[in-house]
């Protein structure tokens, strides 16, 4: 009997307090043959084999980390107003110190992805190709950009620093912690060492965001969550993605123009 994971990431909406807040739902559907399911005979071992090529690692304890990191920043920024968790403590102390700001989180939070280019280049091999990990990260980014930009401009929290009301959540940190994940799963064949580099770049880029005054803990949490799911996303899909581009690619590669005539008329016919 074939089952194949199918992940759907959907935006949804909830209200708290009077407020909407869009967060991210994950929805696990199994899908079942309708011979198999239905009794009326067995998938054939062609079937069975192909099915396995394109079914997507998944399994749901991925979905611990960034989905608890994705609640906390929910429960942050909905208790804000009532409960003084680590948005209050934290950010409040560092809006009081005013401490001098370090502007490295601009450019670390690219770092994480640029390095499993650069590892390449370095002749250190990772898991896919150069076209396969560009076209991960282009799904992972582009998940990520929507998301984040869906939230940032439906929420409108305030920034600590008063700037503007796009604080929640991190795009800054959802980068960052993209990339993390992106280089983890490049390199976690080769050695372990280079996700936890990665996920350490992308900590020190969150906590910069925070120090910085720009963006308040439960912001932070809420982008890291997001980066590390929206990666994982992309990997899920690309199998399927890749096997339905090549059946499409060899149906194009068998149409044959071929020149005809009949003594009266010519032409072409495929």
């Amino acid at each position: 009997m074939l089952f194949i994971t199918v992940l759907t990431l959907l935006t949804t909406t909830m209200i708290l307090n009077g407020k909407i807040i869009y967060g991210l739902s994950l929805c696990c559907f199994s899908y079942m043959p309708a011979q198999a399911a239905f009794g009326y005979g067995e998938t054939t071992r062609a079937n069975r084999d192909s099915a396995q090529e394109v079914m997507p690692d998944f399994s749901c304890r991925q979905l611990i980390l960034p989905v608890t990191l994705m609640a906390y920043g929910t429960v942050e920024i909905w208790a804000a107003p009532k409960i003084r968790l680590l948005n209050y403590v934290i950010g409040h102390s560092i809006s009081a110190h005013t401490p001098k700001k370090f502007r490295v989180d601009n450019v670390s939070q690219y770092v994480p992805a640029l390095s499993v280019y650069a590892l390449n280049l370095a002749g250190i091999k990772g898991k896919n190709s150069f076209k396969e990990r560009t076209v991960i990260l282009g799904t992972s980014a582009l998940l990520t950009a929507i998301t984040v930009n869906i939230i940032k401009y439906t929420v409108c929290e305030e920034r600590p620093d008063k700037s503007a009301f796009n604080s929640f959540p991190s795009g800054h940190t959802a980068v960052a912690f993209m990339g993390a994940e992106f280089l983890r799963q490049e390199y976690k064949e080769v050695s372990v060492w280079y996700g936890v580099a990665g996920y350490t770049v992308a900590f020190i880029t969150g906590a910069f965001r925070i120090y910085n005054n720009r963006h308040w803990v439960g912001d932070v949490a809420f982008g890291a969550g997001i980066g590390i799911l929206c990666t994982k996303t992309a990997y899920w899909l690309y199998p399927v993605l890749r096997k339905k581009f090549l059946k499409n690619r060899k149906q194009r590669e068998n149409i044959t123009l071929l020149p005809y005539s009949n003594g009266q008329q010519i032409g072409f016919s495929l």
